[in-house]
């Protein structure tokens, strides 16, 4: 008999003081990790949380003014303004305090002015000549001259302004005679249009002047105009007649203010072509109030005369603030950016600044349907940037989440299957010197970039499922019918092929022949039977689906298959000692043992559907939608953040959304996780009283 002595240097200091610092090292590194996690939901949710924040309203020192005249019209700047008294004082006034330039006096002085859209041109009307002017960079400027034009129908009574061009305007006139459309332009004699509407209450005129609104008590009339002459488009009955008309940036959206409030209109294409119709009434809105609009964005404010400010946003339906400041205003304005309103009270201006970057963004405009303008009706949209300036955009996440679960899904539902049958035939059936072979071929599919299975799956299988749609879809109900049929004639087969592990030789050229003519004779029969299909796009769910579930199977077949393999070998043979037969012991003994891990398998699949990009990118059309079927395209939302964050600009609401997007998709995929280890514990915990009471 040998002794063998253990060295010294086994139980030295050396080795207890490696064995501290490994722990010490792998201890910091896992604390490590799970402050990086939370570092990085916190700092989403920074980046986040001004989404959601309250506008606040901060009022500037009121600044008295020379002119005590009540003022026709003003604007401003972000360092001056500009206002024109009754008395025909046109002025520019800093306001950080400074003097004001001497003022411009009209002669005669303006009864009325009316301005376009833009803010950067008046029409003024002294004593029934229309007279054009400009405020800029401190001065005034006369774009058509000092000269005003008549109109051959008498003096104006109500006008309207369009700018067309960089020198052309279009013009709206109610005249003694009727209503009359004019079009001025440098260096050319006015075009004159006459409509045959005689009388009109109020006039307005859309930003790029093709549509004029001119109501009449309650009868509100719609013409489609152009240069040479003028169309009526419709006619409105109005519940009450209107106080006011006023459009909102953009010009497809029409406020009425009437003894209701303030309604929302805007046109849905027809039968007959577009019709406006009434979208909404905004709560809490006065029908007496002033109402002021922004030029860039679609939000707008009433003043009451007892000072009640109230701002509203074109997709909210009450207002977004509300604050009750001095009473006695007689005039408002928006500054250009929508970021200040100047108040004009009697001999002096107030400057208010608001902090409203994202007028339009709320948590219920995320996942309800909104009525945007010109749709037919309520939808959920994402549409985020457009080629137009005055585009509203949309942000709603319920077409991108619902990609993601149908992708997912569809993908669990086609890997699920595959994997889970695989797992349990090498687990369980298969000779272990096979297992050796086949085992780590699967799992080197996983080894698979996804982008590499997305460019197949978008330039090669969409294609062709495509041109053999039918055989695509009977391929399962075939399959499914040949191992049917295959486990019945099994015992017709010589002994020596009936041993376990060697039926998969002869079970996969069977089904490898079925496969390829279920694919090939209903695409010779039917050829392009995708073409029947009325809605059907080349790259859409079931591609998706289909990518996916093959980069799913081997991820959920190697957990699957190391939870089977796991269970205690005395279960099994104890089982099939007392007469059991390897399918009874395998779903009524192996099965609820591995239930645990095979459950966190399928967990861990879905994760990794619902967070897979690439593939999803490449293989669906990605069109954000949420009414598609099986042969529409899709996006999710891990494909919509890859797609759309290099164009958002830093800082606004788009960026911040496509973080919101992100920050969802690390909560989702916590609580997945979370779940799937409390049903995994709970299954371990009911599996182990079994074990025990065996």
């Amino acid at each position: 008999m040998s002794l063998k002595h253990i060295p010294v240097n086994f139980s030295d200091r050396r080795r207890r003081a490696i064995d501290r610092f490994t722990r010490r090292l792998v201890t910091c590194c896992g604390i490590a990790i799970l402050l990086l996690m939370l570092l990085l939901f916190f700092w989403l949710i920074w980046v986040v949380l001004p989404l959601f924040a309250s506008p606040a309203l901060h009022p500037q020192p009121a600044q008295q003014l020379w002119d005590r005249q009540p003022a026709l019209a003003l604007g401003f700047t972000d360092q001056q303004g500009w206002r024109i008294g009754r008395d025909g004082a046109a002025r520019v006034i800093p306001l950080n305090g400074q003097p004001a330039e001497a003022a411009l006096t009209l002669r005669p002085a303006p009864q009325q002015i009316v301005s376009s859209a833009d803010r950067r041109t008046l029409l003024l009307n002294a004593q029934g000549a229309l007279l054009l002017l400009q405020p800029a960079n401190g001065a005034w400027r006369y774009p058509l001259g000092e000269v005003p034009v008549q109109l051959p129908g008498g003096a104006v009574k109500a006008a309207a302004l369009a700018t067309l061009g960089e020198e052309k305007w279009r013009i709206a006139a109610q005249t003694e005679t009727g209503l009359n459309i004019v079009t001025l332009t440098r260096q050319q004699a006015p075009q004159r249009v006459e409509l045959p509407q005689t009388q009109a209450d109020h006039l307005l005129l859309s930003p790029q002047g093709d549509l004029l609104y001119a109501s009449a008590g309650n009868l509100l009339r719609v013409w489609q105009l152009r240069d040479d002459g003028a169309t009526l488009r419709e006619t409105v009955t109005l519940a009450q007649p209107p106080r006011s008309l006023h459009l909102l940036a953009g010009g497809a959206s029409l406020l009425i203010q009437d003894g209701r409030g303030v309604t929302q209109w805007f046109a849905i294409a027809g039968a007959q072509g577009p019709r406006l119709h009434e979208i909404r009434t905004f709560a809490e809105s006065s029908p007496t109030a002033t109402l002021v609009t922004e030029p860039q964005r679609r939000v707008f404010a009433t003043l009451a005369p007892d000072g009640a400010l109230k701002i509203f946003a074109s997709k909210q339906r009450g207002p977004i603030l509300q604050r009750q400041l001095a009473p006695g205003i007689e005039n408002a304005a928006f500054s250009p950016r929508g970021d200040a309103l100047l108040l004009e009270r009697a001999g002096s201006w107030q400057v208010l600044r608001i902090d409203n970057p994202w007028p339009d963004v709320s948590w219920r405009s995320f996942w309800q349907k909104i009525w945007y303008e010109n749709y037919p009706a309520p939808d959920w949209v994402w549409q985020s940037t457009n080629a137009a300036d005055s585009y509203q955009a949309k942000f709603s996440f319920m077409p991108m989440v619902t990609g993601t679960l149908k992708a997912a899904a569809l993908s669990l539902l086609f890997a699920t299957p595959l994997a889970l049958a695989a797992a349990m035939y090498t687990a369980w059936f298969m000779a272990p010197g096979l297992r050796r072979w086949v085992k780590p071929a699967i799992e080197m599919m996983g080894a698979l970039p996804s982008v590499v299975i997305g460019l197949i799956a978008g330039l090669w299988l969409a294609p062709h499922i495509s041109q053999a749609l039918l055989g695509v879809l009977l391929l399962p109900l075939t399959l499914a019918a040949t191992l049917l049929i295959c486990g019945a004639l099994s015992g017709r087969l010589p002994p020596r092929w009936r041993q376990p592990g060697r039926e998969v030789m002869l079970l996969l050229p069977v089904l490898l022949i079925v496969t390829l003519a279920t694919l090939t004779i209903p695409a010779w029969l039917m050829r392009d039977a995708a073409e029947w299909l009325p809605h059907y796009e080349q790259r859409n769910l079931l591609v998706a689906g289909l990518a996916m579930g093959f980069a799913l199977v081997p991820l959920i077949f190697t957990l699957s298959e190391d939870a089977l393999f796991s269970v205690p070998a005395a279960l099994g043979q104890g089982s099939l000692a007392l007469g059991a037969t390897p399918w009874q012991t395998l779903t009524r003994v192996v099965l609820p043992g591995a239930s645990a891990g095979i459950f966190a398998a399928l967990m861990i699949g879905f994760g990794r559907a619902v967070g897979e990009t690439m593939i999803v990118l490449m293989a669906t059309g990605n069109t954000p939608q949420s009414h598609g079927g099986l042969f529409s395209g899709l996006r999710a939302l891990s494909a919509n953040i890859a797609i759309e964050m290099p164009e958002a600009a830093a800082g606004s609401a788009h960026y911040r959304i496509l973080f919101l997007s992100a920050l969802m998709l690390l909560i989702f995929t916590l609580m997945i996780n979370t779940l799937a280890e409390l049903i995994r514990q709970r299954l371990r915990q009911r599996y182990s009283q079994h074990e025990g009471q065996a």
